[in-house]
């Protein structure tokens, strides 16, 4: 609900209130923003400056009230007393103030090609104007979250040039702790707490895309706050390009945050009567702590960000074909792998990279996309069929917004290429077309276009691999070309599930959520990475939207050996898949595999929709009465003590049955010590031990018990584990990297009427 009382915004969702008051300047106050209150409690919020500060500007004589640099603001200029940061820059100072508002019933909608979120309940749009220039700034009131974004007119008759419009500012009082998600190439979302103090905390991207530098979502939190207990507000930007977000302490102990467009080298032309429109923020409080706040962003993103025909809807289990063939196969290898991939349960079939023009490795053919015949001579049309004939989809990868030097496209049209008036300089032998042109985006969208309809295709990996070298003001123009390129090509293709992808999770951000309901995390499939990458991405954005995929071990990024269990258990909690080589599996590690996506099946709405929480040494996932919990190991200690199960959310007085999923034990992980209970001395590494680790398992220890969901939430101790005294059937044998998972389910009354 949005009302306009006694001066007072106010805006109220299920778990939020935003109060704004009209100062007799007409600069918009920051009241209030937290847990919900009365639109009556406008008044107590109020600051009372009394005589104010000694050198304070007052914008009027002898009213202390009116001193801009001191009050907690919704919106602020430059170079009229606040001299604090400005979320807005141009060539002259600004003051903007109130002119009027209006109340929307649901969206409004953007004008400039921005994707944005839908379905908001109403939308308040107070418009602020200075001679020559009107600013909107829009609030979108959403059940868990409000969003807020900024349109800036010029209503002159000079140009004026932007270096910076953020789509949100907002003062908050007392100290907050910033975390933020920081990484690279394989090395995604690695988190960072730090207070907020005098000195300005930047959360920024300037690669030209949102980047795995620093992904564009941030958290604040009160000192303390914990997984279920304290305030928490989480920050993002529906947006795929170069971000700025930044947080300082006041002298008066208030933290000024915003969050838009980076404004380095940011200078946009706005000439009379043009607007200039940011994307959207999004604002998620809780009081709830970080596991509230996840919650409720996981809601309004899988609801309101992800397109219509993909919300809820379960997503397949997929094979795909990189790590089994990389550029070397044909159509009969591909036919092999997908057998096999049947066989083991996987519903689409992926055929990444090296499918079209000479593409025999990275270098070559990138914007030619017509089909290879040597390699399949069917074209897309025989693959596609056939693999249908199998019973699966049939999905594609494609990298359109780049070019080889070598390659028919860049040899007619050299001129298409992103270039800052220096040299070309290629990363991956590749470069980067020139979406800010038409001509570039039609082709994109003819040749994509054409591909996917030549065939029953059903999924799309959309890559890029490469950073940028426009700047500002370009680098905005691009991302709006690409978001044109991919609203033109799969709109009108609802059918095909769209997974972005930039070099892993380069960009993973709202703004390609708006286009795709699902992001590539990392190229690194390594589970124990994986456990931090995962674990970072849902304090902001839901397992649904997680590609995850079982590869082999010893992993290329790492070189770690981890076992095929902990690859399973850790990919479950997202849009499971694999990506192997199947014809080099043992029969044992099929079996595995097999074991694993029927399990997946029988939970996938849970493990894909269901709330997400963060527990001891593992996360957990429930809904509609079941909870499957996985807890995840490193290295194990000699003589360790019981481990430790904690639940959440379940409601105290039930009754739960848990049952740990059965897992089995490979002989070769004992080695020597098999002959320590075997009747004759055997070779570790002989032919008898080596045969039988290929064919035989032993049963882990296995846990089942029924109790209160006050106990599980207390927390129970596990089976006793391997202390360096033997095998037992009745203990948890984990190695390093082990893991268990376990269900919870409610137990049901079965009382005669």
């Amino acid at each position: 609900m949005i009302e306009f009382v006694n001066q007072v915004f106010a805006i109220h969702g299920e778990t939020y209130s935003c109060l704004l008051g009209l100062t007799a300047a007409g600069q918009l106050e920051q009241l209030y923003f937290g847990r919900p209150v009365a639109t009556a409690d406008a008044e107590a919020f109020r600051v009372r400056p009394g005589l104010g500060w000694g050198t304070a500007v007052l914008l009027q004589e002898g009213d202390t009230a009116s001193c801009p640099d001191v009050w907690p603001l919704a919106w602020s200029g430059s170079g009229r007393g606040d001299y604090r940061e400005s979320p807005i820059q141009l060539e002259c100072s600004t003051d903007l103030r109130y002119e009027s508002h209006e109340i929307l019933e649901g969206d409004a909608l953007m004008e400039q090609g921005l994707p944005q979120a839908l379905g908001a309940e109403q939308t308040l749009v107070i418009t602020m104007s200075q001679p020559g220039l009107r600013c909107k700034l829009y609030f979108a009131a959403f059940p868990g979250v409000l969003t807020r974004r900024t349109v800036l007119e010029n209503t002159g008759e000079e140009s004026v040039t932007v270096g910076k419009l953020m789509s949100f500012s907002m003062d908050l009082p007392g100290r907050w702790e910033m975390t933020t998600f920081h990484g690279g190439w394989i090395a995604e979302m690695n988190g960072e707490t730090r207070p907020v103090g005098r000195t300005r905390l930047v959360n920024e991207s300037t690669t030209g895309f949102s980047s795995n530098r620093h992904n564009p979502g941030f958290l604040l939190s009160r000192p303390g706050a914990a997984e279920e207990a304290g305030e928490v507000i989480g920050i993002n930007l529906v947006y795929s390009g170069n971000h700025y977000a930044s947080a300082q302490l006041s002298h008066q102990e208030l933290t000024r945050v915003m969050q838009g467009i980076s404004p380095d080298h940011f200078h946009w032309p706005l000439q009379p009567g043009e607007k200039l429109e940011t994307p959207e923020a999004v604002l998620c409080y809780s009081a709830a702590g970080f596991g509230g706040q996840s919650a409720q962003m996981h809601d309004f993103v899988n609801h309101h960000i992800v397109p219509a025909p993909w919300q809820g809807k379960a997503r397949p289990v997929l094979y795909n074909s990189w790590e089994g063939c990389m550029f070397d196969f044909d159509q009969r290898k591909l036919l092999r792998l997908a057998r096999e991939a049947k066989s083991l349960g996987c519903e689409l079939f992926v055929l990444d990279d090296g499918w079209f023009g000479k593409r025999n490795d990275d270098t070559s053919s990138l914007g030619d996309y017509t089909v290879n015949r040597k390699k399949l001579p069917g074209g897309l049309t025989g693959l596609a069929r056939k693999i249908g004939d199998m019973g699966m989809d049939f999905g594609l990868w494609v990298e359109p917004e780049s070019v080889n030097p070598d390659s028919d496209l860049y040899r007619a049209h050299p001129d298409w290429v992103l270039t800052d008036d220096f040299a070309p300089v290629l990363s991956r032998n590749q470069l980067l077309l020139d979406l800010t042109r038409p001509e570039v985006r039609d082709y994109i969208v003819e040749q994509v276009s054409a591909v996917l309809d030549s065939a029953r295709i059903t999924y799309v990996k959309w890559d890029m691999n490469r950073h940028s070298v426009a700047l500002g003001a370009k680098a905005h123009a691009y991302i709006l070309g690409l978001y044109d390129v991919q609203r033109r090509i799969f709109t009108p293709r609802p059918h095909i599930l769209l997974e972005n992808c930039a070099s892993g999770g380069n960009r993973f951000d709202l703004g390609m959520l708006c286009f795709g309901p699902q992001i590539w995390c990392s190229d690194n499939t390594d589970p124990i990475q994986r456990l931090t990458i995962q674990g970072n991405l849902s304090q902001l954005y839901p397992q649904s939207t997680f590609g995850t995929h079982v590869s082999a071990a010893p992993h290329a990024q790492t070189l770690r050996n981890t076992p095929l269990v902990t690859r399973g258990n850790v990919s479950f909690f997202g849009c499971l898949g694999y990506e192997l080589d199947l014809r080099h599996l043992l029969e044992l590690e099929k079996q595995e595999i097999r074991q694993q996506i029927t399990f997946y099946k029988q939970y996938r709405e849970t493990f894909q929709f269901g709330r997400f929480g963060r527990i001891p040494d593992g996360w957990q996932v429930q809904k509609e009465g079941v909870t499957v919990a996985g807890q995840f190991r490193t290295l194990v200690p000699a003589a360790p003590g019981y481990g430790w199960l904690q639940l959440r959310g379940l409601e105290s007085g039930k009754r739960y049955h848990l049952t740990s999923r059965q897992q089995k034990l490979r002989i070769g992980q004992f080695g020597a010590l098999v002959k320590h209970v075997a009747p004759v001395d055997l070779n570790p590494n002989g032919l008898v031990l080596r045969t039988a680790d290929r064919h035989i398992t032993l049963p882990d220890g296995a846990q089942e018990l029924t109790a209160t969901g006050a106990a599980l939430m207390a927390g129970i101790p596990m089976l006793p584990p391997f202390r360096g005294t033997g095998y037992d059937q009745n203990q948890r044998t984990l190695t390093d990297f082990g893991s268990e998972l376990f269900i919870i389910e409610e137990e049901t009354s079965h009382e005669k009427p």
